[in-house]
């Protein structure tokens, strides 16, 4: 993933907004921190309230610009000390037994809410079709089956976390579910294998329309659900 300089200062001024102090000294935005290989936060595909009326503006805005801004800004600045410049972000996953918490949490975040963001847009939802139909009825019977296993492991994540549907070494679709800000591209993880399709379960993801109805959020994610970006990934 190319990160340029001109999107990383854009970032600071997002961090700004979400509320992060930024000093003179010690942090990654202090003039000799600044490096053409940080990670930056990717724009959002699409408008804020394109995902309307499912996902809310606000609920965009506040996810964005703020959390996932903040872990862009907290991995960079926990990565900076180690002077590993141009590492990816997906090679730091699948190596992230050789870091330290801080850097699994906002790295895997980072990674997590930039892939997030792909698999949403505007108009979206309806079945698959294609080679995302034939992969998702060969491994689960259906369409309906595949969205009852998936919908049980958002729903079944105890706390904060995110649901997958991966793709195993053995070529399989697998459906699973991860804590926190963990996937399953990480050397750590109980679950593992190439993400195909990603939902973020951390209340941050729905709060502010759904409440506690974390069943609601997640029977209206299929409304938005950008299949071809599964079918490119596929």
């Amino acid at each position: 993933m190319k990160h340029t300089r001109r999107e990383f200062i854009r970032t600071s001024a997002l961090a700004a907004a979400a509320g992060i102090a930024l000093t003179q000294t010690g942090n990654v935005f202090a003039e000799n921190l600044i490096h053409d290989d940080a990670f930056t936060l990717p724009a959002l595909p699409y408008d804020y309230a394109a995902l309307e009326p499912f996902i809310d503006t606000q609920t965009m805005q506040v996810h964005h610009d703020k959390h996932h801004a903040a872990y862009v800004v907290n991995v960079n600045k926990a990565l900076e000390p180690l002077h590993q410049h141009g590492i990816t972000i997906e090679d730091l996953c699948k190596n992230i037994s050789k870091y330290e918490m801080v850097i699994r949490n906002n790295g895997g975040g980072h990674y997590n809410h930039s892939m997030f963001w792909q698999m949403m847009k505007p108009k979206g939802g309806g079945a698959p079709e294609g080679k995302v139909a034939e992969a998702i009825n060969g491994a689960f019977g259906s369409f309906d089956e595949f969205k009852k296993q998936f919908g049980d492991a958002a729903m079944k994540r105890f706390g904060s976390g995110w649901a997958w549907l991966v793709k195993g070494a053995d070529g399989k679709l697998v459906i699973g579910s991860t804590p926190n800000q963990d996937n399953p591209l990480m050397d750590i993880s109980d679950f593992k294998g190439t993400p195909l399709l990603a939902l973020d379960v951390w209340e941050h993801a729905y709060y502010l329309k759904y409440q506690n109805k974390r069943a609601d959020y997640v029977n209206a994610f299929w409304n938005v659900v950008n299949w071809e970006e599964v079918a490119r990934r596929i």
